[in-house]
């Protein structure tokens, strides 16, 4: 089916839509790349450069990072709906603008707080609009593999950036010349999303027409998003279950994240090495995304979930031990392929469960509840690492993984 916009027409699908996909694909990789910047240096910078003593004080800019991009998340399917998702696209951009200026200029460790505050609401808004609309460009068929491409990107630029930021920093120092990058980074990403992107109204439009709302959340159209957010918090058991998975996920991310570099640098580990296993994480959470969407297109999106869920809890286990540099390594990249698994088959699972018109606002609350994660992670991990050591911070959460796992096993049917 089409419909006319302006000289050409609306279809829905990966291949009539490959230039704007392959764009989106390219911004969400320097989405990716500017949050990147940050997991080999900004732990380190706040031992090494502005005396951070407890893990708990070093955590909180991750506090503030997962809290702003949780509450974005929140917001910014309502808000596309409403402006559209360009336009919340952009917006994202705008707010990331002071973030690598903020950290560079940065007297206390209190402005690296406010300009991650700032990245979480930039990366909540421009990280969302590329997941909607790639969703919305593809349909309803491919969107496992819509999804992986998405993530993939992202998490292989967090990855790339991560890695070149240590090597920077081992060269030049911590600060400035890391966000030096970063600069670059947001001029680019708002440049294409500027001159180059277009809305995909017309396509949620075509695809509510042709194919409905197999599970709606709302009879009659869009979900507000009170609606939506009881049906993913609380109301309905299989859209729960997604939820918390997505929480524990990322609070295994905030662990690698914020705590991972000091224990490493703990056990003397050099910034470049550390790097190398900051790095490896995302690499391979980014290079397997692509095929674990595919996978779960046909298989379902219980089974991928699941394993990687089982995945991530050994993985992250694997970080107590002390056994050097190529051991963290595997370990990491185990975490990343376990990851692959669950992040875009999560989202795919989402979407398939309510309709285009609620699409959005129910992703929205998703990636909220994901993204809290990130902020439970860091307090969570930074108050165990203090009160208790750092290898306790890693077994609680390798618990928590499993366990989380068996949840979705339990309560979100097969397929």
């Amino acid at each position: 089916m089409l419909t006319p916009h302006g000289d050409r027409a609306v279809r829905l699908g990966l291949r009539p839509n490959l230039a704007q996909f392959s764009l989106l694909v390219a911004v969400n990789a320097f989405v990716g790349a500017l949050v990147g910047l940050e997991r080999s240096v900004l732990p380190l910078l706040a031992t090494e450069t502005f005396a951070i003593s407890t893990a708990a004080a070093v955590t909180s800019f991750l506090v503030a990072f997962g809290a702003a991009k949780a509450l974005a998340n929140l917001l910014a399917g309502a808000l596309s709906d409403r402006y559209g998702r360009r336009r919340v696209l952009i917006l994202g951009w705008l707010v990331g603008i002071p973030v690598p200026i903020l950290i560079i200029a940065a007297p206390d460790w209190g402005w690296v707080v406010a300009a991650n505050a700032l990245l979480g609401v930039n990366q909540g808004l421009a990280w969302s609009m590329t997941v909607n609309m790639k969703i919305d460009l593809v349909g309803p068929r491919r969107r496992g593999l819509a999804l992986g491409a998405n993530e993939s990107a992202g998490y292989l630029a967090v990855g790339v950036a991560a890695f070149a930021a240590g090597l920077i920093a081992e060269r030049y120092g911590l600060r400035p010349a890391p966000f030096y990058l970063g600069i670059a980074i947001v001029a680019a990403g708002a440049a294409l999303s500027v001159l180059f992107v277009r809305d995909t109204a017309e396509h949620v439009a075509l695809e509510g027409s042709e194919v409905g709302a197999p599970v709606p959340v709302q009879a009659g159209g869009a979900s507000p998003l009170r609606i939506a957010f009881l049906d993913g918090s609380m109301r309905r058991s299989d859209l729960q279950a997604l939820s918390q998975a997505g929480l524990v996920n990322n609070a295994n991310d905030a662990l690698v994240w914020a705590l991972l570099p000091i224990i490493l640098l703990g056990r003397g580990m050099d910034p470049a090495a550390i790097a190398a296993v900051a790095a490896a994480y995302p690499l391979a959470w980014g290079v397997g995304q692509i095929p674990a969407g595919w996978l779960s297109d046909r298989v379902g999106r219980r089974g991928p979930i699941v394993a990687g869920m089982s995945l991530q809890a050994a993985a992250v286990a694997g970080f107590m031990l002390d056994a050097g540099v190529v051991a963290a390594v595997v370990a990491a990249v185990a975490l990343g392929v376990g990851t692959a698994l669950v992040y875009p088959t999560l989202l795919a699972a989402v979407s398939d469960r309510v309709g285009p018109a609620s699409r959005a606002t129910a992703i929205g609350v998703y990636r909220f509840w994901r993204d809290i994660g990130t902020l439970v992670g860091a307090l969570a991990v930074g108050v165990l690492a203090d009160v208790v050591s750092g290898d306790a911070a890693i077994a609680a959460m390798a618990v928590a993984t499993f366990v989380s796992g068996l949840v979705v096993l339990r309560r979100l049917p097969a397929g």
